[in-house]
């Protein structure tokens, strides 16, 4: 994800009260909107009910009224989308298991989640890792935010560590640390 002027320009005049700002911002976002969406469809059972459009277009309803953010950049503004999408997900889990009792789902860390991108039928009990993230985040919100923006967002370390305003290493540092406590969380072992 390479910075393009014109979204970090257009996100701060957006911030500004520039309602045009987000008629011309929304082509230039529409492509990584949809790949940071795939990224999190790939993760959900074949047949799911919530499709990429859908997720997108909820996320987006979230982010329109977002007119408080002082956005920074676009690593920031993407770091936002991706706790939408989480959000977005993690109810309609919440939904769908609600509406059947029981079902079989499939544990994954988020190392094994990683080696996994081409499978689509790992089921991730999202709402496990969302109540791992819940603990992390009280234990410390910085790790928490590190795995939101790396793995679910997308962002490099170097985005990260920008959207966080720390070093590449304390990011690597916390992604590290993040992922074996919640692979220790989620019941997966060292």
């Amino acid at each position: 994800m390479t910075e393009t002027p014109p979204i970090t320009e257009l996100l701060i005049a957006w911030s500004n009260g520039e309602a045009e700002a987000l008629d011309q911002l929304l082509p230039l976002i529409e492509s990584e909107l949809h790949d940071m969406a795939h990224r999190y469809m790939r993760q959900e059972n074949v047949g799911h009910l919530l499709q990429t459009t859908a997720l997108i277009n909820e996320a987006y309803l979230r982010l329109v009224p977002q007119q408080h953010v002082r956005w920074q950049n676009r690593a920031h503004f993407f770091g936002i989308a991706a706790q939408m999408m989480r959000r977005v997900l993690l109810n309609h889990a919440r939904d769908q298991q609600r509406n059947r009792r029981g079902g079989k789902k499939i544990l994954v860390s988020l190392s094994e989640a990683e080696a996994l991108p081409h499978q689509t039928s790992v089921d991730v009990d999202v709402e496990a890792l969302d109540e791992a993230l819940q603990r992390l985040h009280a234990m410390d919100a910085r790790k928490c935010r590190v795995v939101e923006l790396r793995y679910f967002g997308g962002l490099s370390v170097d985005e990260t560590a920008e959207v966080l305003r720390v070093s590449p290493i304390t990011v690597v540092r916390d992604w590290n640390l993040a992922k074996a406590w919640l692979a220790r969380e989620l019941g997966h072992g060292t």
